[in-house]
């Protein structure tokens, strides 16, 4: 019994341990996954032989079971004394997500209950004493409730993780009684039978030791689902029909050790989703060299390289949008620059301001929009001078005037947000100041994280980036 079980569990563990070495990093063959890719040689569909973590492991470790559940028990006060077995499993783990695996467990060990040690001799003729050997195999779900409920963006390394597992399986076991007349066989049940099934559940503490080691304290209930499993007997048997019990249940504590595979630095239950993206960041932020931008140069000097301008001849002084295009607030085919009514639609011929009123025509609104900021911080990026240095002009040949009005992203408290805001609107308004807008014609505002152009990004990680990056702003607004 105890060969073929063996048998079984290494022809199962032999394609699962070759097949876990198989993982690589593959190079990226020119194929990108969207039009949206900046062809970097990074980009590659996420495979097998991409992906930067380990996902196998094999664990062993050895433990305690203690009868709880049946007619004779490990435990005082239940039917026997305490009496304590060994028990050892050896698993192959799969993890399936950061939060998931599948393990394939093979558990020996031996029970003892009753009430004297089998080893002994019985004390008195209504003594009875009893041990069971028990081979099993099963599989078990295993979650990660620490990463389950882990924030993805916390950057604090962390070694301790609470796992929960559960699964069924086959058991083998023989199931031996002793009392004052000797020992003797009662029960013998073979594997991978209709009544040789049985479950097990509990929960495990995992400790890191470091990339390759984990050590775990575990605490398993196992069911066995039969009543002959503590050495009673048949069912009818005198000491089987002193309790109601149906089935011999017993707790395992085991201490073990897992051993994970392959090649990467982390393993994926470990796996900090962001933790390349932090090491790639400050490798950036170490590197000392000029990172050369705009290699096409920018022809039309409108703020936006060669490289992505759909406008290569846009007008001197000019605003513009993301792609280069010279601006037309009002869409009547006149650009803002020419345009005398921008925010009133006109003809070409009248320069951009109807043919026909009743009276002046009153602008009664006015934004001029991105001026974006990088995360935590207000200082102005050179990429904002041509879009200011528009609005320097604008707002001078204006009789109005205008908030400068700052906004944030969501991440940050709303007090912490409401000042940044603040210092953005004010470092705005004293650049146009020093450049020539009489300070009456200016008020700063701070918003915070309360005028979102992007309301949806609530929270910031519900969002990509660049939309976060466009709530990080300053614009102005005709009061």
């Amino acid at each position: 019994m105890k060969l073929s079980l063996a048998i079984v569990a290494l022809a199962l563990a032999i394609p699962t341990a070759s097949y876990a070495q198989q993982d690589s990093t593959a190079v990226s063959n020119g194929k990108y996954p969207n039009t949206f890719s900046s062809g970097s040689a990074n980009v590659s569909p996420f495979t097998n032989q991409s992906k930067r973590f380990n996902d196998w492991s094999i664990s062993a470790g050895v433990g305690v079971p203690l009868m709880q559940s049946a007619d004779l028990t490990s435990i005082k006060n239940g039917n026997g004394k305490n009496l304590f077995g060994y028990s050892a499993y050896v698993s192959i783990d799969k993890a399936i997500t950061h939060a998931f695996g599948i393990n394939l467990q093979y558990d020996r060990g031996e029970t003892r209950q009753g009430w004297f040690n089998t080893k002994d001799a019985a004390p008195d003729a209504t003594a009875v004493g009893a041990r069971t050997q028990y081979d099993a195999i099963s599989i078990l779900g295993d979650i990660n409730f620490s990463n389950l409920l882990r924030r993805v963006d916390n950057h604090s390394p962390y070694r301790w993780a609470l796992h929960g597992y559960a699964g069924i399986g086959t058991i083998a076991y023989r199931a031996y009684q002793k009392d004052i007349k000797g020992q003797s066989l009662m029960t013998e049940i073979k594997p991978f039978q209709l009544g040789s099934m049985f479950m097990q559940t509990g929960a495990g503490l995992k400790f890191k030791v470091n990339r390759r080691i984990d050590i775990e304290g575990r605490l398993m209930y196992v069911v066995t689902g039969d009543d002959e499993f503590d050495g009673g007997g048949d069912k009818y048997s005198a000491v089987n029909r002193r309790e109601e019990q149906v089935s011999d249940n017993f707790f395992n504590a085991t201490l073990g050790l897992s051993f994970k595979l392959g090649k990467h630095e982390s393993h994926l239950m470990w796996h900090d989703p962001l933790q390349e993206i932090y090491y790639k960041l400050d490798v950036l932020a170490n590197k000392k060299q000029d990172i050369e931008v705009c290699k096409k140069g920018d022809a039309d000097n409108d703020g936006v390289c060669d490289d992505w301008d759909r406008q290569l001849d846009t007008p001197a002084g000019a605003r513009v949008d993301g792609a280069g295009v010279a601006l037309d607030t009002d869409l009547d085919g006149v650009i803002d620059l020419y345009d005398k009514c921008v925010t009133v639609p006109g003809p070409v011929e009248n320069n951009g301001c109807p043919t026909t009123t009743t009276g002046a025509v009153v602008e009664t609104e006015t934004k001029l929009e991105g001026i974006e900021f990088d995360l935590n911080s207000d200082r102005i990026l050179p990429s904002n001078t041509p879009i200011l240095n528009n609005a320097v002009n604008y707002i001078n040949s204006s009789n109005g005037s205008y908030n400068v009005v700052g906004a944030t992203d969501t991440r940050g408290t709303d007090a912490y947000n409401k000042k940044l805001s603040e210092r953005r609107a004010n470092n705005v308004k004293s650049y146009l100041i020093k450049n020539g807008v009489q300070s009456g014609k200016l008020n700063a505002v701070g918003k915070g994280e309360t005028d979102l152009k992007y309301p949806e990004c609530e929270p910031a990680t519900k969002c990509p980036e660049w939309k976060n990056r466009a709530n990080r702003r300053v614009y102005f607004e005709a009061k």
